[in-house]
């Protein structure tokens, strides 16, 4: 059985989307800041970087609606390595004035979109003489997803962002004609994608190594689904439950509970789970080697979705009309562990989790999750209570869709607060360290909070809030928001509770 213990060391780390570091060009990126912030974690004595999934984002901005399952989000590319690599001049890469606190997406993406485009033009212009050879050798490589992709956004910049399932019907349904005819027309922008994809891997892959070197994991995060407006579902449909319009048929979500009482409609297709059978598993192999060479670690989101799956009519208002079905259990993990050595994976078992979601998570070997809000708060779940946690855990004072730690607390019952009081012996007035020292006291062999929490900040900082369009994803922490005592605090418990080893003596 694999268990966390054996593929990395007890230890601690932050969650923080690269978007939400500080920088001028509206949007963190994993340019400079983000070396920065790999530095700032050693200081802290904090091995792991946990990010939000890296892909091209679209409507809503949100990391989990991914135009690709493979590629990455361009506007994370740094214009500061662009003006280094000699694809972009210190004055056209000058931005406009954006806000630091916050991402305006709109303006920024437009800015991101047009930097671009003059880095690329820059590169076919042979400024950048020494890119020739391993953009080639990447396209060559990433072709197995890199060409459906770009000829996909190529088509979508076309048809002004319009989605996939609205396009005329020989594009829709990838007639070899059509495509052909398009690809030729469209051949500079289908490049010009390619490229920023190139970009883009240069990039994370740079970054990456930095933070291996510096004893630094990153931990990934995919979605267990894919977004309906995607090069996958477009370029794979035979995977996904769709009719003969290439429209899904079902889509998934999750059933009425406690947080709602008509249940969550995501409307991402449904794998059809026998076809992926039949070619014993080869696109989620693929999707699982390309990100574990972005990150050292991923958590797959929804992981009880492989056991059972909420089944909703497709053009369903509600989730009420769900249905439970059966997800492809260890069959599909016991597939993959033959093409990989160890799977480095955290399943995020939250939720309503059955005894058979307990059961698949066990027989699997990876680690689940807890968090300490749902501990206290809403229905107390002794699961999430750190005394009843065995060592094969990750555990989070919150994650990304929770509230801040001291948002939490405000709005917390008084028998919440006293609850926690007690059984933190503490006098709440500094939750949000009194939950980090929890989470690292306790047996998890891992431990993971949000900067938001190390930063002690409210309900105004958080990340997301679902259910709720807009406003989402915008967080950013400021150039020097991150004072002296606060890394040396962190360094402090890191030490204090065996979370901590230098990275010459760190077995990776």
């Amino acid at each position: 059985m694999l268990h966390l213990e054996n593929f990395i060391e007890r230890s601690s780390g932050i969650l923080l989307h690269p978007t939400s570091l500080p920088g001028r060009y509206g949007m963190g990126d994993i340019g400079p800041e983000a070396f920065r912030w790999v530095d700032t974690l050693v200081e802290a004595k904090q091995h792991c970087w946990q990010i939000l999934p890296l892909g091209p984002t679209g409507y809503g901005d949100s990391p989990y609606q991914n135009f690709s399952a493979f590629a990455g989000n361009p506007y994370l590319i740094s214009p500061d390595l662009l003006i280094d690599e000699g694809l972009l001049t210190p004055e056209e890469a000058n931005p406009p004035l954006f806000p630091n606190e916050k991402v305006d997406y709109g303006p920024v993406i437009s800015f991101k979109v047009h930097l671009l485009k003059l880095a690329f033009k820059a590169f076919t212009n042979n400024h950048a003489d020494h890119l020739i050879e391993p953009f080639k050798t990447f396209c060559e490589r990433e072709r197995y997803w890199l060409d459906d992709f770009a000829l996909f956004m190529a088509i979508k910049d076309e048809h002004n962002g319009e989605s996939w399932l609205n396009w005329e019907h020989d594009l829709r349904h990838r007639v070899p004609e059509a495509l052909e005819k398009v690809s030729e027309a469209l051949h500079n922008s289908i490049q010009n994608h390619k490229f920023s994809q190139f970009l883009f891997f240069k990039q994370w892959s740079e970054l990456k190594q930095y933070a291996n070197e510096n004893g630094v994991s990153i931990i990934g995060d995919i979605p267990i689904f894919i977004s309906s407006d995607s090069s996958d579902l477009w370029a794979y449909p035979e995977g996904f439950l769709v009719d003969e319009d290439r429209r899904p048929t079902h889509v998934a979500g999750v059933p009425p509970d406690y947080f709602s009482a008509t249940g969550q409609l995501w409307g991402n297709p449904l794998y059809d789970w026998k076809a992926h059978k039949k070619d014993d598993y080869a696109w989620w192999k693929k999707r699982l080697k390309s990100t574990l060479e972005l990150v050292d670690y991923v958590r797959i989101d929804h992981f009880r979705g492989f056991e059972a799956y909420w089944k909703i009519p497709a053009g369903s208002k509600t989730a009420e009309s769900g249905v439970w079905e059966k997800g492809p259990e260890n069959d599909l993990f016991e597939a993959i562990k033959k093409d990989f050595d160890h799977l480095p994976i955290i399943a995020e078992d939250l939720g309503v989790i059955t005894p058979e979601v307990d059961a698949l998570r066990e027989s699997s070997g990876f680690p689940g999750m807890r968090v300490l809000q749902f501990a206290f708060g809403g229905g107390v779940e002794s699961r999430f209570l750190p005394h009843n946690y065995e060592s094969n855990t990750v555990v989070y004072t919150g994650t990304h869709d929770n509230d801040t730690s001291k948002g939490f607390y405000e709005k917390a019952t008084d028998y919440e607060k006293d609850f926690m009081r007690r059984y933190m012996a503490i006098d709440g007035n500094d939750i949000s360290w009194d939950l980090i020292r929890l989470a690292m006291m306790s047996v998890a062999a891992l431990s993971i909070y949000p900067l938001q929490d190390v930063l002690s900040l409210g309900s105004d900082c958080r990340m997301n809030l679902p259910g709720v369009l807009g406003g989402n994803w915008e967080w950013r922490f400021k150039e020097g928001q991150i004072d002296a005592f606060t890394i040396a605090r962190l360094g402090d418990l890191a030490e204090m509770y065996g979370r901590w080893t230098t990275p010459d003596t760190q077995e990776n």
